[in-house]
């Protein structure tokens, strides 16, 4: 089976509002696509719709944050992350507000809106930032309990959403994000496999080949961007050597980095060089005008690539033979 998060989140929001009469939300002219409609039918006072004005819509949900509310804010990631931007990082982080910015539309399955529309900068905007905390899950019930996680947390928030439909890898009411920021999916020792965001079936059947190879590849789904679960990415790191990182966003300043950046420098026993990082993800350039399969095909988000580029830099000498097995 599979959801779409926005809608999750869209019915979330609206069960938190009848628990908590603090719970405010604000979007920018795009109900019907950020699926905040529902809560504006049902708390038509706690609903602000700021029209196409972002940068303003922002530094209202400061001032109402700044009266004691939680506030969410919907809008499509290219329009939170990069037009408003500056209202995020100097009227809400900070002073550690309690607003929650929930960006849909990410990455480049916007599809045939284009580049301009497809945000492949947000995550290293946004992990930039002091305070903000990053989460971008996986599925129906992460996203449930990233938006639970982000009405309890105190100071700012970036939950990060797709436009496309994604399968529901984990059963109804089995995350809870204050016990847990990352989750072993499957075990290996050859390298590990870890991802944010939508890639959960992506990764079952980059495992699966690997496994009909003799291989096995340990799958780790990590949402938590910030703060990033370096206690678990040191431990795969010092047990399968090979860390992939999988995410549908720039190879610059994303997930990928926040990685390196967690490795770079640590000393594992027995690996004098340390880890290596192979980092999957949206090259250095903009996205293109096209069917979201199509795309995510382009950028390189298939299991043959991947389990190619696994196979690359564990038994290079391999790659041949595999590439014809996989074909």
């Amino acid at each position: 089976m599979k959801s779409m998060l926005r809608r999750i989140y869209g019915n979330e929001i609206v069960e938190l509002a009848c628990e908590n009469d603090k719970v405010i939300v604000l979007d920018g002219d795009l109900t019907t696509s950020t699926k905040t409609a529902d809560f504006a039918k049902k708390f038509p006072e706690r609903f602000f719709n700021c029209g196409i004005a972002e940068q303003n819509m922002v530094s209202v949900a400061a001032g109402l944050a700044s009266a004691g509310n939680i506030v969410f804010v919907s809008s499509f990631a290219m329009f939170l992350a990069g037009r408003a931007y500056d209202q995020i990082r100097n009227n809400v982080a900070y002073t550690n507000l309690n607003v929650k910015f929930i960006a849909t539309h990410a990455g480049i399955s916007v599809g045939q809106d284009g580049a301009t529309h497809q945000c492949v900068e947000d995550i290293s905007l946004m992990r930039a930032i002091p305070k903000m905390t990053v989460i971008v899950p996986s599925d129906a019930e992460q996203t449930r309990a990233a938006v639970r996680y982000a009405a309890a947390h105190e100071g700012p928030v970036y939950i990060r959403l797709g436009r496309v439909s994604t399968k529901d890898c984990y059963s109804e009411k089995s995350i809870n994000f204050a016990l847990k920021k990352s989750f072993l999916r499957k075990e290996g020792d050859i390298a590990t496999l870890v991802y944010c965001g939508p890639f959960c079936e992506l990764a079952e059947q980059v495992s699966d080949i690997m496994a009909n190879l003799g291989l096995a590849v340990r799958v780790v789904d990590m949402p938590f961007v910030k703060p990033l679960d370096e206690r678990e990415v040191l431990r795969c790191a010092e047990d399968t050597g090979l860390l992939v990182t999988l995410e549908e966003h720039s190879v610059l300043g994303g997930f990928g980095g926040a990685v390196c950046e967690c490795v770079s420098g640590a000393k594992l026993s027995g690996r004098r060089n340390g880890p290596e990082v192979l980092r999957i993800g949206v090259p250095d350039m903009f996205g293109k005008s096209g069917r979201p399969e199509e795309l995510m095909s382009l950028y390189g988000f298939t299991a043959k690539n991947i389990v190619l580029q696994i196979i690359s830099a564990c038994m290079p000498e391999y790659v041949n033979d595999i590439s014809q097995f996989l074909t």
